[in-house]
């Protein structure tokens, strides 16, 4: 029992610094240093699921040209939706507070605001959208006429 001891304390000493992949992959090699039985005794030691370590054996295996998508720990498209696809009126509400105090050639592609984008978001913010400084400043810089 002094060898899953030491693999449990292990594990605890790294669990902070680890995502699920890399906990995965080390959990897979300390089962295949220990060789045979290694899995159980990991299993046991840390709660994983022997096929959760029998997969990261697998990926340890892996050439990295044979690994999906390099690094990636999650599918892509996952996470949080960006504020501009949810909310189909932000892009027009921000364009109705810009158009009364742009400057510029109307004829020109160039166009510049005297308000600030902290100013923005706070009037947008006013008007029930969910934004930010940043947020406005990448939609403005969307619209490919602002300065």
């Amino acid at each position: 029992m002094g060898d899953e001891e030491a693999i449990r304390r292990r594990f605890e000493l790294l669990d902070p610094h680890l995502d699920e992949r890399t906990r995965r992959l080390a959990a897979a090699a300390e089962a295949e240093a220990i060789g045979f039985g290694g899995v159980a005794r990991v299993a046991r030691a840390t709660g994983f699921s022997r096929l959760t370590i029998r997969r990261g054996i697998k990926e340890l295996k892996a050439t990295p040209e044979s690994r999906p998508e390099g690094r990636r720990i999650r599918r892509p498209g996952g996470g949080r939706k960006r504020t501009v696809d949810t909310d189909s009126t932000l892009k027009a509400d921000l364009e109705k507070l810009v158009q009364p105090t742009e400057r510029g050639e109307p004829d020109s592609p160039l166009r510049w605001t005297c308000k600030s984008v902290r100013r923005l978001a706070g009037e947008l913010k006013r008007m029930g959208h969910q934004t930010s400084h940043r947020m406005v400043a990448e939609m403005l810089d969307s619209l490919h006429s602002f300065i």
